[in-house]
């Protein structure tokens, strides 16, 4: 069975070191949990859910954002980032959007099932339109936007814009 969850402060090992297999930096996706230690990704934890309940831009570019992780019985295999509004940055790189699945579930259908799960959440709070972008050489992020109904509306040297209209 697969299902999403908002990622919570009581989540444990199993999704620490889901987050620990996903590399720092992978085609344009930060994971700032990866290369922590298990004290500190519980302090992470708990940003996360101050993130999710801000309101407003924070030091001049961070924005509300809800962070899910995708289960399939039971086991993490990926997770992602919905933020609430964008800034013209995020207009740019980012988007409404972020995902990544661990390399040891990747090319197994989860990208696209996430990103349709994150949509459907990200509707749930209001977000009608959803821009994500995606580095113009992640091939396999493009055809699972493309899977979800994203319209590619802008590239330049480095990124795609999609968006994914209601």
């Amino acid at each position: 069975m697969i299902e999403l969850k908002k990622l919570s402060i009581n989540d444990g090992l199993d999704v620490y070191n889901m987050l620990q297999d996903i590399p720092l930096d992978e085609n344009g996706y930060h994971n700032s949990a990866n290369g922590i230690t298990y004290e500190e990704y519980k302090e992470w934890l708990v940003k996360k859910e101050k993130d999710a309940n801000q309101v407003g831009i924070i030091d001049g570019w961070r924005v509300p954002q809800t962070t899910f992780v995708l289960y399939e019985d039971g086991v993490p295999v990926g997770y992602g980032s919905i933020r609430h509004f964008l800034t013209d940055a995020l207009r740019e790189v980012g988007g409404h959007i972020g995902y990544c699945i661990s390399p040891l579930y990747r090319k197994k259908g989860y990208g696209k099932e996430i990103l349709k799960r994150l949509i459907i959440e990200a509707r749930a709070m209001g977000i009608k339109d959803i821009l994500v972008t995606t580095n113009l050489d992640n091939y396999a992020s493009q055809k699972v936007i493309i899977a979800n109904g994203g319209k590619e509306i802008d590239r330049s040297t480095e990124h795609i814009h999609f968006w994914i209209y209601e």
